[in-house]
Order: structure tokens, then sequence, then C-alpha cells
């Protein structure tokens, strides 16, 4: 197992330099389901469809979970401690990886190939459309002990976490948030830095039984 996936960490690197950009379309801010009901529908789910989620709910799922809401601070629509903004999101989906920027509401590569199966430890993230792999930039989060960084990068990923939650259950999506990474490799075929630290990843797709 750990020889494939250093494999798979190999093949990434020697494909980043054909990896393409993704410009998505605007974000929609209005609709959805009333949040109470959201809430109460809000579940987490292993069991996903092979269907590929389009670019407009890409879209939305990416500005709901880290996007800028307020563009003249450039705040987000998650709180983050002091407004470091330190927690990073990356897009894990069969046609490569890539990192969420937030201020141009793109998909920068970061690596070409299917890395899914690194995302995780579980059968099921090698087939899940989407994993969001979040990534604490320690370098941002100024005037905290490195004993207390994973407390507040932990906090400000919980709140990433459940905006892509109600957003799921809000657009009929499945998810589920995980622990369970070998965040050594996933970091090397990410090209993490040292201050770069994964903290929880979170699979997305269709719900299996619903037949897409």
């Amino acid at each position: 197992m750990r020889k494939a996936l250093i494999n798979t960490v190999m093949l990434a690197f020697t494909s980043w330099s054909s990896a393409q950009d993704i410009s998505l379309p605007e974000p929609r801010m209005e609709g959805g389901k009333p949040l109470l009901e959201v809430l109460k529908n809000r579940q987490s789910s292993r069991e996903f469809s092979p269907e590929k989620i389009p670019q407009q709910t890409l879209s939305d799922l990416l500005w709901a979970a880290a996007g800028i809401n307020r563009p003249a601070s450039g705040q987000r629509t998650a709180p983050s401690a002091r407004n470091w903004q330190e927690v990073e999101v990356y897009a894990v989906m069969e046609e490569g990886a890539y990192l969420y920027d937030a201020k141009a509401h793109r998909l920068k590569a970061v690596g070409e190939g299917d890395l899914r199966p690194l995302t995780g430890k579980q059968d099921f993230v090698a087939t899940a459309p989407l994993n969001l792999v979040y990534v604490a930039d320690t370098k941002k989060m100024k005037g905290v002990s490195s004993e207390d960084q994973p407390l507040y990068s932990g906090a400000d990923t919980g709140f990433i976490s459940q905006n892509v939650y109600l957003f799921c259950a809000s657009e009929g999506l499945a998810t589920v948030v995980r622990g369970m990474v070998d965040r050594e490799a996933l970091g090397a075929a990410l090209k993490l830095s040292k201050s770069k630290k994964i903290t929880l990843v979170q699979s997305v797709g269709y719900p299996k039984s619903a037949g897409k």
C-alpha cells in the first residue's frame, strides 16, 4: 500500500507542469433551502455516486466553504481566529488537485492526475468525485504559541467543514469529514511547505442511493 502511495506521488510530481487552472463561474448567493430545514437534514454519508459535480455547484460549494462574502474587507463566509484566514482549501478530483483562491474565486492547479486515493484510508475516498483537503498555514498564525496552533486551526477548519455540511444538506449532496489520512504522503503530493499542516479532509458527492 505504501509503495502504491509513493508511486502516485511521483506520478503527480512529473505532471505538475501540464496542470491547468480552472476559472469558476460566479457563485450563486441566493436560494437554497431554509436554514432550519438544512439543519434538520444535515448528516454524514460514506456512500457516493461517481457522478462528477457540475462546475456551477462546485463554484457555489467553494464559496460557501471559505469564499469572500464581504469584498470591501476580504472577510470570509467562515470565521477564523484573529482573521488569520490560515486554513486553505484544496480540491482533489479525478483530473487533478487544486488550491482554492478565494480572492480570484478560481482553482489553482497544484497536481495533475488522480490523487484521490491519497486523501484518506477508507475505500470510498478513491471514488468520491471531490475530496476537500483543509490545510492550516501556520505562518499566518501570529501571536500564538505552536502548542496552541492546532486548537485554533482545528476550530477554524470546523467552521469551514460545517459550511460544507450545510451547503450539501441544502443542495442534496452527500458529505463526510474525515481525519484518517496519511498526512505525510498527501502533503508531499500537494507540495506543501513545512509550515502547512493538513487538518481534516472532507468527501463530497451525490448520494449513491440517488441514482446519479
